[in-house]
């Protein structure tokens, strides 16, 4: 099947069977993101989704796990989801699980009875991009709901069936506020019980809306020895129990692990990282030499010419 875009999808699906039932992303309208601005929306015809689920059957393929993709599938109708997983039993007899991203408007916008039938019909999880529990950073960074109203919508899907996992970005609060932004964020978490948290960390795009921010001051990043100092305060503040993945573009650094019981051990890892970045320059991630001028200098930026390979986003 010819993929339009790029392949998004969470780390821990890599090893998941990824059909695409639509392009690119409903809402397409947050400040950071750069990673479906170049496609136009439109679901999939399910003839489309059938000719590939064919495929992949008639190679042998009969997967436990698919991962629906593009952007935010859970955008789909109830009964187009329902029917889509009708047709991947049909093909995937072993397949039990079926996942997506999504966004809270996706959730609001179907009855309790629909969503029981979605978790009946084997959707066991969504992964939403809850990205702060600060309401005020929700909303400067076009985020389409409260925290409030994300809370209501999990307690929803717990109420079907279905687990979330969250997406969250450390540094998008930005800089001063990353201790204030951990605080609110793990507070939030430990209160809608994801069974997995990714933190992609903040990554700063020249040619999405947030650079405009950063240009006219009205958004000030900050830098990665602020980031990981969140992130240390986060994890210390995460009850779980959940899994933990953080994930860092500037240089080599990620934590993983199971809270609460590798706390203690995550928490040198990162201590470690913390220190290794002390005293030393200031270091912002995935930018561009022409932001100095915007930033605090001496800054140290991704060599953009090398183009390091990303960890794969939502």
């Amino acid at each position: 099947m010819k993929y339009e875009g790029q392949i998004c999808q969470p780390p821990v699906e890599r090893s998941s069977v990824n059909i695409p039932v639509t392009v690119g992303c409903s809402y397409n309208a947050c400040l950071f993101c750069d990673l479906f601005r170049h496609l136009k929306y439109r679901e999939l015809p399910m003839e489309e989704i059938e000719k590939e689920l064919r495929r992949i059957h008639d190679l042998g393929g009969d997967p436990k796990v698919v991962f629906l993709g593009d952007g935010d599938a859970f955008y789909l109708s109830a009964d187009r989801l329902l029917a889509i997983a009708e047709q991947i039993h049909k093909y995937f007899p072993s397949c039990s699980q079926l996942r997506m991203d999504a966004r809270i408007p996706n959730v609001s916008d179907k009855t309790d009875s629909e969503l029981k039938a979605l978790a009946d019909a084997g959707v066991q999880c969504l992964y939403i991009g809850i990205e702060s529990g600060l309401d005020d950073v929700l909303s400067f960074m076009r985020k389409d709901h409260s925290s409030a109203e994300a809370e209501e919508q999990i307690a929803r899907l717990h109420e079907a069936g279905i687990e979330y996992g969250a997406h969250i970005m450390t540094g998008v609060a930005g800089a001063g506020r990353c201790l204030e932004n951990a605080e609110a964020t793990a507070a939030f978490l430990n209160r809608t019980k994801p069974w997995r948290v990714v933190n992609f960390s903040m990554g700063l795009h020249p040619h999405v809306p947030l650079a405009r921010e950063i240009e006219a001051e009205r958004f000030t990043p900050a830098d990665e020895l602020e980031i990981l100092r969140e992130e240390y305060r986060l994890i210390e503040l995460l009850e779980g129990p959940l899994e933990y993945d953080g994930l860092h573009d500037v240089f080599e650094f990620r934590v993983k692990g199971k809270l609460p019981k590798d706390r203690e051990k995550m928490l040198a890892r990162t201590a470690s990282a913390i220190a290794a970045q002390e005293g030393g320059e200031k270091r912002y991630s995935w930018s561009a030499p022409e932001w100095r001028c915007y930033l605090q200098t001496p800054v140290i930026f991704r060599d953009q010419e090398r183009q390091i390979e990303r960890p794969p986003m939502y």
